[in-house]
């Protein structure tokens, strides 16, 4: 330890007794001329005292090194020292209208840029309001960074106003998360929050930090190297399994190409490319990869599953060989496990090794990054063209097209879609919520590029829509960003439509506005002979005028005649604009194949009143 120099007497009655600032040295006490000066006994140097942070400046200064773009949050009273440390630090914060709205919106950030999204919330009903947003985040595999308040550490667990043990509750929806309780851990916790979220298959971390541990002072400096035991983020792939594989490819006649997030996540997009078309394999993706394979190219077959197309499902189950990259097996798109793809063998790669064999007993299993294990495939297949298979594909497509129904008189949802779909030209950021427009969507937004069509898939968050929105536009300044949401979803968020009145931020809104819960309904109307319990708006505002009301352009269409126009004006807008689409009340999203059943189990058009 460094010895301290102890005052001396004089230094003592300096400190006692100091001069006012008026007082003046006496003529007595100015030194003689001829008066030799004392020579200065020679002092050991005073070692630096090393910088101190507290908690809260702390958190903000890691942040700023580690590159963070964007906060999202919502101040309150144990994220008070936190947001001081965040006033005038340089680091950007979105202040969003909900809790919720900030963690969609970091979400949607994360989704269209790669990146981890960071939200602040404050303790008790601002943690708890995370929730939703945790869970859309942990199923669809979202880097998240979100950072709550806490009661003092003397406090924990005495009920205390605002307190909740977001710490447990968040357990099961986050891939990892930390109690702070010694602030001089807090450097080191942010670290690994940040390697954790981001590395191998990402996810949401929470970081739960007292109020008590905001205010400490901690010595400024690096945070050790980030090395957590047992934590393989990234594991070498089998070659044995590859060489399995890689055989499996060269024997098959009718391979199909299965893609999930994890392709998106692992941006392997020309990768996939090269290998469908060096091998003739046909190619489905689900929500979450939508883009990451061209929709329009010819051996794309889009979504396939529950509401995916016809010839999609037809595909898988004629194929000879499933090739699942970075994808769950969902049940969405399996439906009945017996039935699925019943003439092919199975091969799954993902990094995850607890998703093989999760769902559906697999032949070959690869456990690995996606961008070496195709790295790795691609140096051992060779070009092999099936001429029959892509004859069969394109035969497939010819024989169950995807089309707009004609209209009745009302707006039809799918031409709306189209018309957006039209004007964008696959150059846009397309985010939906949840919901029937969500389906229709999927099956008639044409998208190309990785991270261009957002989307809560895993857990279906209704609401997730507007502020991921708004997530996306900060993520793409320069690139369009549309929203379709429903007029139920829409609702549950609409508050943030202030926010992006506040940032002028220049998102495209399309409101399918059918006058219900149409999801739902559907299925009311399918399975349960129309007894339309709850699922029907006696009321609805008029959106267009409230999109004016809070500063947006806003315009309100009914008539097909309309739709093309209206679209165009939307794009066109110089900043924020929202176009309300009036349409059919009971259009449903068809196909569909429903739950548990087989991949060709379709319920067609002509069943549609559930008799």
């Amino acid at each position: 330890m460094p010895v301290k120099n102890k005052p001396t007497p004089a230094s003592k009655k300096t400190q006692a007794a100091k001069p006012s600032q008026d007082a003046r040295p006496s003529q007595d006490a100015r030194p003689r001329q001829d008066a030799k000066p004392k020579a200065a006994r020679p002092q050991a140097p005073k070692p630096a005292a090393p910088a101190k942070l507290d908690g809260s400046k702390t958190i903000v200064e890691f942040m700023k090194k580690a590159g963070v773009e964007y906060v999202f949050g919502y101040p309150g009273g144990a994220v008070i020292p936190l947001y001081d440390a965040l006033y005038g630090s340089g680091l950007r914060h979105v202040l969003t209208r909900h809790e919720q709205g900030a963690i969609h919106a970091a979400d949607g950030y994360a989704r269209a840029s790669g990146r981890v999204g960071v939200v602040f919330a404050t303790s008790g009903p601002g943690a708890t309001n995370l929730v939703t947003g945790l869970a859309t985040a942990h199923m669809d595999s979202v880097p998240l960074v979100a950072v709550t308040g806490q009661v003092p550490t003397t406090s924990l667990g005495s009920d205390s106003f605002q307190e909740a043990d977001i710490y447990g509750i968040t357990i099961p929806i986050t891939k990892y998360n930390y109690l702070v309780k010694d602030p001089r851990t807090l450097p080191d916790v942010l670290a690994e929050a940040f390697h954790l979220a981001g590395s191998g298959r990402p996810g949401p971390v929470l970081v739960d930090v007292p109020k008590d541990v905001q205010i400490s002072l901690i010595e400024a400096g690096e945070p050790k190297p980030v090395d957590i035991p047992g934590y393989c983020e990234s594991p070498e792939p089998d070659p044995a399994a590859l060489e399995t594989l890689s055989l499996a490819l060269g024997l098959s006649q009718r391979p199909v190409i299965y893609l999930g997030g994890g392709a998106t996540i692992a941006g392997v997009a020309k990768d996939i490319l090269t290998l469908a078309e060096r091998l003739d394999m046909a190619v489905v993706a689900t929500l979450q990869a939508k883009g990451t394979f061209p929709d329009d190219h010819p051996l794309s077959l889009g979504l396939p599953g529950m509401h995916g197309a016809k010839y999609a499902n037809l595909a898988i189950n004629e194929s000879d060989l499933i090739v699942g990259l970075g994808v769950r097996f969902d049940d969405r798109v399996v439906g009945n496990v017996r039935r699925f793809a019943p003439m092919a063998r199975i091969a799954h790669v993902d990094i995850d090794p607890a998703e093989i064999g999760k769902r559906l007993p697999v032949d070959v299993a690869v456990v690995g990054d996606l961008r070496r294990v195709l790295a790795m495939l691609l140096a051992k297949v060779k070009m092999t063209p099936r001429p029959e298979w892509r004859r069969r594909l394109a035969e497939l497509k010819r024989l169950h097209p995807m089309v707009v129904p004609p209209s009745q008189g009302a707006i039809k949802p799918q031409a709306a879609i189209k018309a957006l779909s039209d004007r964008c030209a696959g150059e846009a950021v397309l985010v939906t919520d949840v919901g029937q427009h969500q389906m229709w969507a999927a099956q008639r937004f044409m998208s190309n590029k990785p991270r261009h069509f957002l989307s809560s898939g895993g857990l279906g968050t209704m609401g997730f829509g507007l502020p991921a929105a708004i997530g996306a536009q900060l993520a793409r300044p320069g690139v369009p960003v549309a929203l379709i949401a429903g007029d139920g979803g829409f609702q549950m968020n609409i508050q943030e439509l202030a926010t992006i009145r506040q940032y002028n931020l220049p998102v495209k809104i399309m409101v399918i506005n059918n006058g219900c819960l149409g999801m739902v309904r559907q299925w009311q109307q399918f399975f349960f002979s129309r007894r339309y319990s709850e699922t029907i708006f006696e009321y609805n505002p008029d959106f267009a005028a409230l999109a004016r009301v809070y500063g947006l352009a806003g315009r309100r269409i009914e008539k097909p005649s309309e739709t093309i126009d209206a679209v165009a004006e939307l794009m066109d807008a110089p900043g924020p604009a929202l176009l309300e689409v009036v349409v059919e009340r009971e259009e449903n999203v068809l196909p569909m194949i429903p739950a548990g059943m087989g991949q060709t189990d379709f319920f067609e058009a002509a069943e549609e009143d559930g008799q």
